[in-house]
């Protein structure tokens, strides 16, 4: 049985508390380092991926780079399913490979990061893993481990396919952990431009020219959610991440990225709401020596609040009740979500600090009894 110290409100309702509304239909934005949610509206709503699915594909890449799966001058070929399917036959964004030619894996790279050339996906994941399907399944994998509850891929490339699909919070926590996890290859949705076999292609990202922090990473479309980013800006020492979808034009997209960017990191400050190893609240323990034990949390916690009119903040406790003992001490045994009124800006690992030992039969025999009056009222 799960119980919380408090109600949790669903993530759907903490749209527009700031009293900041965005155009887009579906949109998160979060603080980098604490993860702070700054805003949401319909984060969590089906969408399709189209090209923000390279992002997962990078994702693979990056770590197959990290590992040594494979090096950056490693050449994959060019077969006729990478070239007709998102070559220059495919009029698609294309890095203009030619078919049955050998093109190194940081080309490539680069290829998807300035350009979100769709040879150079396919080109990447059939190097890798010896289909595009197959690397499809990778990408799904992946998904899993990273959390990524809403996200389904059926290609690298994001290309039309009704089983492609994601949402805004599932783009935006990739997104956050790229570049967290592969900081060197991260940098590279920055570049301006690059030049590979005498073509030269320019960046297609639109907010890295606006002078507001941008960094990086994609924009997507797709006929049935419209148009969507994936961005980051940094300015101050403070990154935020941003993922939004259903907007009417690639004008709107662009102005309506730059405003939520803007306003995100004028609006808010940080604030430390416990410092490391405070003690939060207590925990009931079942069977022990003790009755309850103290929970900590191992760093300090931060958030990020609106600078004018700060709502206050509340902190609830969520664990699985009760702990059983014999528990060890600095075990994870639940979670403190953070609000700003109704709004759950973040939620923090909760340990224990100290051990409690198995309690005598009788105690055991005690709390087995009122767990059972509990279980039963």
């Amino acid at each position: 049985m799960v119980l919380a110290a408090f109600a949790a409100f669903p993530a759907s309702s903490q749209t527009a508390q700031t009293g900041f509304e965005s155009r887009a239909a579906q949109a998160i934005l979060i603080e980098a380092e604490t993860g702070t949610l700054l805003y949401a509206k319909n984060e969590a709503q089906p969408i399709a991926s189209a090209s923000l699915a390279k992002l997962m594909t990078m994702e693979l890449v990056f770590a197959a780079l990290k590992s040594g799966e494979i090096r950056g001058d490693t050449e994959f070929m060019v077969s006729e399913h990478a070239w007709r399917t998102g070559g220059a036959p495919s009029r698609t964004a294309t890095m203009f490979a030619a078919l049955k030619s050998r093109i190194r894996v940081e080309d490539l790279v680069k290829g998807v990061t300035v350009q979100m050339a769709n040879d150079a996906c396919i080109i990447l994941a059939e190097g890798m893993a010896g289909s595009e399907e197959k690397f499809a399944e990778r990408m799904n994998a992946r998904a899993k481990v990273l959390g990524l509850k809403d996200t389904v891929f059926a290609n690298a490339t994001g290309l039309p396919n009704p089983l492609n699909k994601t949402s805004a919070r599932d783009m935006a926590l990739l997104a956050r952990h790229i570049a967290a996890s592969y900081p060197e290859e991260y940098r590279l949705y920055a570049l301006p431009e690059f030049e590979w076999n005498k073509i030269l292609q320019r960046n297609r990202n639109p907010l890295l020219n606006m002078d507001i922090g941008a960094d990086g990473l994609l924009t997507g479309y797709a006929e049935q959610s419209g148009y969507a980013i994936v961005a980051s800006a940094q300015r101050g020492g403070v990154r935020l991440f941003l993922a939004m979808s259903g907007l009417a034009s690639d004008k709107e997209r662009t102005e309506e990225a730059a405003r939520v960017l803007n306003w995100g990191l004028t609006s808010f400050e940080r604030k430390r709401v416990f410092e490391a190893g405070e003690v939060i609240g207590a925990a009931s323990v079942y069977g022990g020596a003790a009755s309850s034990l103290d929970l900590i949390t191992p760093a300090p916690v931060e958030v990020f609040v609106p600078v004018a009119n700060p709502e206050r903040l509340a902190a609830r406790i969520v664990y699985r009740w009760p702990l059983s003992a014999p528990v060890e001490a600095g075990r994870e045994v639940g979670v403190l979500r953070i609000f700003s009124g109704e709004r759950l800006l973040r939620e923090v690992p909760l340990q224990t600090a100290a051990a409690v030992e198995k309690g005598s039969l009788r105690r055991q025999a005690t709390d087995a009894l009122l767990e059972l009056l509990f279980f039963w009222l």
